[in-house]
């Protein structure tokens, strides 16, 4: 039905079955109709907070990947079209991953799932 691209929470609260992720996402995330797809960029965020304390997680990064798979969500390398309206996008947002996710979202015309309240003042697509 739509290709749609999971923010990093998105991933990880799927993956912890967390009640934070809202109803019209979970119903987005099991439609097998719809494309699912993640960046590299949150696999890359994911690995950076845990070895910093700043995330903990239950498992290891190898089943995180597993369940991307069993999920049938798309790891997506990183496109240098990206970088490109990367570079013109306005600092409305300080993270550079969600900065590289919304500049991702924008190039590939993705649907963003996302709690995020910053993302949504960019011109893209957004799901919560």
């Amino acid at each position: 039905m739509g290709q749609h691209l999971l923010d990093t929470h998105t991933l990880l609260w799927m993956q912890d079955d967390n009640p934070e992720l809202s109803q019209k996402a979970r119903k987005l995330l099991a439609d097998s109709s719809n494309e699912l797809y993640v960046s590299i960029v949150s696999i890359w965020e994911v690995v950076i907070k845990k070895s910093l304390g700043k995330l903990e997680l239950d498992y290891e990064i190898d089943d995180l990947l597993q369940s991307c798979l069993i999920n049938r969500i798309t790891i997506l390398p990183l496109q240098l079209s990206c970088f490109t309206v990367l570079e013109k996008l306005p600092f409305i947002h300080r993270d550079p991953f969600d900065r590289i996710i919304a500049a991702t979202a924008i190039d590939l015309n993705y649907t963003l799932i996302s709690r995020d309240r910053n993302l949504p003042k960019y011109n893209l697509k957004i799901i919560w």
